[in-house]
């Protein structure tokens, strides 16, 4: 890996809000401290991977965040702008 693929990882706390009621169904996750940018990566830990139907939860966790380089991110925003993209993965490791 080249230096322009470095990325600084921190742990952070964060708060996560799931939602799984007839209304509403989301997953949403606010990082304390830390504003993610193009080309990090946010891994959170301790998070359910699912709640049952009709359920409303907010819960504490850690989250790991890989923060990109500078050359990493002008790329990712180079390609991103330029009409190629990325598929995003997202979900919840137990």
């Amino acid at each position: 890996m080249g230096w322009w693929a470095y990325r600084r990882t921190r742990e952070v706390a964060c708060t996560i809000d799931l939602e799984s009621t007839p209304q509403e169904f989301h997953a949403h996750l606010v990082l304390d401290g830390i504003e993610v940018n193009e080309g990090d990566a946010v891994l959170v830990h301790g998070a359910p991977s699912r709640i049952p139907l009709g359920e409303k939860r907010t819960m504490q966790a850690r989250a790991t965040v890989q923060q990109a380089s500078l050359p990493r991110r002008i790329l990712t925003r180079v390609l991103g702008t330029s009409g190629i993209t990325e598929l995003y993965e997202v979900g919840f490791e137990g």
